[in-house]
């Protein structure tokens, strides 16, 4: 198996992991978008409105489509990410590590690639996420659920085929976000490395080389996607809205018509609804996949490096 098949098997795993541990904020950062009221409710009230209305098991409303999403998003992402990344490497010698420009192009192919084939995960996901929202939280949810099969079914009734790529052209635009988190990340864990390895060699060690640890790939993940979450918001809340099937957003002419006229009805804060909890979700899954995913690569190399030998 490559490398890169599996850095695509590590980055599922490790996003699968992440997304369990954080779906509740996903899914209150997705309803929060969605929402077009004008009010505004805390992350605990929110919560709190949820589990009256729909229960615990209201906060995982959509996860079995997420833990698909995030599984076969990451691990197109990572393979295509790492394909490129030893292509481009390959065809030059000297440091292993990417520049900016390098990154930003690897992270353009291997998001380009991964938006398209997923798309259609998350509008089921954002579909799910987002059938029971009740235009007012005091009655109750008679609105009934459906699983991953139902959910299906009901978007081709409604739409069609083209239904599960709606919200494709702001995904497309929000290819951003993942190009500036693995360029962040790439920039700082090249900083990190070349200043820790020119202390150590400082030191005496002449021929030495700093490695990072899962903390450090803990806290430049988390780094990383704050940058790109921050910067890129808007177009999610757009995208999120297209995803859902929401009647006002199917009427955005584009993407950037789309932000004006949320700028236009709703205000500034429009655009930034969920933000909280989709920060501090981003943030997390982030940081753990960045962790879990070099752990995960380096175990399966070990199991998988003596039956390379022995073949």
């Amino acid at each position: 198996m490559s490398d890169s098949a599996i850095h695509s098997v590590a980055g599922a795993a490790g996003g699968i992991v992440a997304m369990t541990v954080t779906y509740p904020l996903i899914f209150l950062s997705t309803r929060a978008a969605v929402e077009t009221k004008k009010e505004s409710k805390s992350t605990y009230q929110a919560v709190l409105d949820i589990i009256m209305r729909e229960g615990i098991a209201g906060l995982y409303s959509g996860l079995n489509s997420s833990l698909l999403g995030i599984a076969i998003t990451n691990g197109v992402y990572y393979y295509f990410y790492e394909r490129s990344r030893e292509t481009i490497l390959r065809a030059r010698s000297g440091t292993k590590a990417l520049s900016t420009l390098e990154s930003m192009s690897i992270g353009l192919i291997a998001g380009s690639a991964t938006t398209v084939i997923s798309n259609p995960i998350w509008v089921i996901q954002t579909s799910q996420a987002v059938r029971t929202l009740s235009s007012d939280s005091a009655q109750p949810v008679v609105v009934k659920k459906l699983g991953f099969i139902e959910t299906v079914q009901n978007i081709l009734a409604k739409g069609g085929l083209p239904a599960f790529w709606r919200g494709l052209g702001p995904a497309l635009i929000l290819v951003i976000n993942p190009i500036i988190q693995y360029t962040a990340f790439e920039q700082l864990k090249n900083f990190l490395v070349a200043r820790r390895t020119n202390k150590l060699r400082a030191a005496g060690a002449a021929a030495a080389v700093a490695v990072l640890s899962d903390w450090d790939f803990f806290l430049l993940g988390a780094l990383s996607k704050l940058a790109a979450t921050s910067a890129t918001y808007p177009y999610i809340v757009v995208k999120s809205r297209l995803q859902a099937g929401s009647a006002n957003a199917l009427k955005y002419k584009s993407s950037f018509d789309g932000l004006l006229t949320i700028l236009k009805e709703e205000g500034i804060e429009g655009l930034y609804k969920g933000i909280g909890s989709k920060i501090i979700q981003s943030v997390l899954i982030a940081a753990i996949l960045f962790a879990g995913q070099r752990r995960i690569f380096e175990m399966t190399k070990k199991v998988l490096q003596p039956i390379v030998v022995k073949q």
